[in-house]
């Protein structure tokens, strides 16, 4: 198994014909994800490498049967992007935008919420989601995740930072461990899912038997998927923090990534995922170790 998505996804690229759209969309399709169409406003009936382009997501949907989409379209355009696919019955939508405001970041995720609670969001500003060998949607290379095993154990991986998900996925890799899923869930301050979110999906999947989490400073999401981490979470799990030298009051990187008030910090992070039983490196490489070792002794 594997959480959100597998090899039955039916996937749309939303932006198909443009630059990234088309990179993406095609190294994603390449890869083995069932890409079954793009949508472009004004460019339905041409094709993309063999992929059908439509008008809208609705058109879209009633001729391919897509349940997933993949929004590669500008800031400017996002939102309504996400919306589009909401109303037309899109269940799963991957949004790899940056640089969308927060103000409308809150209003999507909670007219999704408010109107369309069927559909989940995951993203802006995220690499997306690979399921090994069955589906990637996003910017994620497949070539560094190793696919899980029948027997296992196999791991499930989400993280806010982009850049530290390819090495979580790649540290396994060389240590030949499986990874059911993983979910990168970017590092904006509005995500459309978060930590608890994929923790709950990771401990009810049978084919996942441990966790690795890549948190950053910035925010309470660690702090609360700690608290989740106490009562809810059985399989082990480790887990890095980046920021830990970053100065109080200066945003690093992602739009979420700030101190500020003496909260958020790195330190406070560790200790609370600590207090919850989850082993932490204090680097990515040691949290890749720490989970070769948990995997050793299952």
């Amino acid at each position: 198994m594997a959480i959100f998505v597998n090899e039955n996804t039916k996937v749309l690229v939303q932006g198909l014909t443009g630059g990234q759209g088309k990179y993406h969309g095609l190294r994603n399709r390449d890869y083995g994800t069932n890409i079954v169409g793009g949508v472009t406003p004004g460019k339905g009936g041409q094709d993309v490498d063999g992929i059908p382009v439509f008008d809208s997501v609705a058109e879209a949907v009633a001729a391919t049967g897509a349940d997933a989409s993949f929004a590669a379209v500008p800031p400017k355009f996002a939102s309504g992007a996400i919306l589009e696919a909401a109303e037309a019955g899109i269940g799963f939508v991957v949004c790899i935008t940056e640089g969308i405001p927060a103000q409308d970041e809150a209003l999507t995720y909670n007219t999704l919420v408010r109107n369309f609670p069927d559909t989940r969001l995951l993203g802006p500003n995220c690499p997306g989601i690979i399921s090994p060998g069955k589906c990637n949607i996003g910017i994620t290379a497949g070539e560094i995740a190793e696919a899980p095993t029948a027997a296992g154990p196999n791991v499930g991986i989400v993280s806010r930072s982009g850049t530290l998900t390819y090495q979580a996925l790649y540290e396994l890799k060389q240590k030949g461990i499986g990874v059911s899923t993983c979910v990168g869930i970017g590092g904006d301050p509005v995500p459309g899912t978060n930590f608890i979110d994929c923790l709950e999906q990771f401990q009810a999947d049978p084919e996942t038997h441990a966790i690795m989490m890549i948190g950053e400073i910035g925010g309470s999401a660690e702090e609360e998927a700690a608290e989740y981490i106490k009562t809810n979470v059985t399989k082990p799990m480790s887990a890095y923090i980046a920021g830990v030298t970053a100065p109080a009051g200066k945003k690093m990187g992602h739009a979420g990534a700030i101190v500020s008030g003496g909260k958020g910090t790195a330190q406070g992070k560790m200790d609370a995922l600590a207090a919850a039983g989850v082993e932490i490196g204090l680097n990515p490489t040691e949290a890749g170790e720490l989970m070769a070792t948990i995997v050793a002794g299952l």
